[in-house]
């Protein structure tokens, strides 16, 4: 009986330790695609996030695990404790602000351009009126919610980057808004004169991760594996390899 008691201890005893060594739970967008995330069968397999996910477990001692979910879902899940970490964020877009979420150093800077076909004259944003604009569904563009609340603008949603500029490339209409990310990605193996063209460059963000701040989490470890990153030129490293 005391050897068997011994035992039940022990396993007692050594369950919060492996509760502290379960995997960081990552969000992805199922809208996300490369250079961001590659998505096969529903899993992250490559991409600037898939990468840096990889990188920040690794420094802290975990495994990634990367969650695919559609974009409105990663604000509740994160409130949920569904999620712990959330890249690819920027305050602006964030809709409740908790005492108990913390960002971390910005790892890229991110440009979102107005884009056309190389024939299309040259414009910027705010001489469009009365223009149907390719957007990605259920992303949130601050600067222009007065224009498509107005309907001087009008929205013509996409799941993902990748497809709202192919559907600017097949002429299903004249303009559409896109990461530089993106757009350098679509363009890449296309004929100069069917490259697509950025028009203008009307924002600019910095992209973070948003942290959970709760006993469950290595909130600290966390961001400062995020800032040895950036010391290390590793945020850098990674871009580079998408480009």
């Amino acid at each position: 009986m005391r050897a068997i008691s011994l035992t039940v201890s022990i396993m007692v005893a050594s369950a919060p330790a492996l509760g502290d060594d379960r995997p960081l739970r990552f969000s992805v967008s199922d809208s996300s695609t490369m250079p961001m995330v590659r998505l096969a069968q529903g899993k992250v397999t490559a991409g600037i996030l898939h990468d840096l996910h990889q990188r920040i477990a690794e420094k802290i001692g975990r495994q990634a695990e990367q969650v695919v979910m559609s974009r409105s879902r990663i604000q509740p899940l994160l409130a949920e404790a569904t999620v712990d970490v959330s890249c690819y964020v920027n305050p602006a877009w964030i809709d409740e602000h908790r005492a108990s979420y913390r960002w971390s150093v910005p790892f890229m800077t991110q440009r979102i351009q107005l884009v056309a076909a190389a024939t299309t004259p040259p414009t910027t944003i705010e001489h469009l009126h009365d223009e149907r604009i390719g957007t990605v569904l259920g992303f949130t563009y601050p600067e222009l919610e007065p224009s498509f609340r107005e309907a001087t603008l009008t929205r013509d949603d996409a799941r993902t980057e990748s497809q709202v500029l192919a559907k600017l490339a097949a002429g299903r209409y004249r303009y559409a808004l896109s990461s530089e990310t993106a757009l350098a990605w679509f363009n890449r193996d296309r004929p100069a004169e069917r490259k697509l063209r950025a028009m203008d460059q009307f924002v600019e963000y910095s992209i973070h991760c948003l942290v959970r701040d709760e006993p469950d989490v290595p909130a600290n470890e966390i961001l400062e594996a995020m800032q040895q990153l950036q010391d290390d030129g590793e945020f850098e490293a990674i871009l580079a390899k998408y480009r």
